[in-house]
């Protein structure tokens, strides 16, 4: 196990076997919180839509989400984001669960796992023009199309959750 006397932080590797340092894009990232909303309306058939937005960097559909903000809630803080990125504003309810998905820095060169707790938001005003109106589309649709739409499992379910939800509240 090594020459008498020599202790184990002395003990060198033979050339070859060195241990590769990782990379910063390799080393694992502490989860980073974040609160979403997911905003819908009930049409007069009781119809669910959900309106998405396309992400800024890859166009993708997801919901309105950002970081904590001093001074808010997590419900406010997501209602927030929806009038920012959506141009929506609303009654927010319970929070309806959480999804992870991967934040990517700009180059994509690394990302940072992220915990989104969504908070359903019903609609009941939309605005012409918002904030992001000019970096993002905002576009309402089915459940079933918006959970299509969505490339992340966990948000999917969470939009499916929605309508199973609203079935349940407008049976009572």
């Amino acid at each position: 196990m090594g020459v008498k006397g020599e202790s184990l932080t002395s003990l060198t590797w033979l050339e070859g076997n060195e241990i590769p340092k990782k990379s910063a894009a390799e080393k694992p990232q502490p989860t980073r919180l974040q609160y979403g909303a997911l905003p819908y309306r009930i049409l007069d058939d009781a119809t669910v839509e959900v309106l998405l937005v396309t992400s800024r960097a890859t166009k993708q559909w997801i919901i309105p989400k950002g970081w904590p903000i001093k001074g808010l809630k997590p419900g406010k803080a997501a209602a927030r984001e929806a009038y920012e990125e959506a141009g929506v504003r609303g009654r927010v309810g319970h929070a309806l669960g959480n999804y992870i998905y991967d934040k990517h820095n700009r180059t994509r060169q690394a990302s940072t796992p992220c915990k989104v707790h969504v908070f359903p938001l019903v609609v009941t005003r939309q605005s012409r023009d918002w904030p992001e109106a000019k970096e993002r589309e905002a576009q309402w649709c089915s459940v079933s199309e918006a959970a299509s739409r969505v490339g992340n499992e966990g948000l999917r379910a969470l939009i499916l959750r929605l309508e199973a939800l609203n079935g349940q509240s407008s049976k009572k």
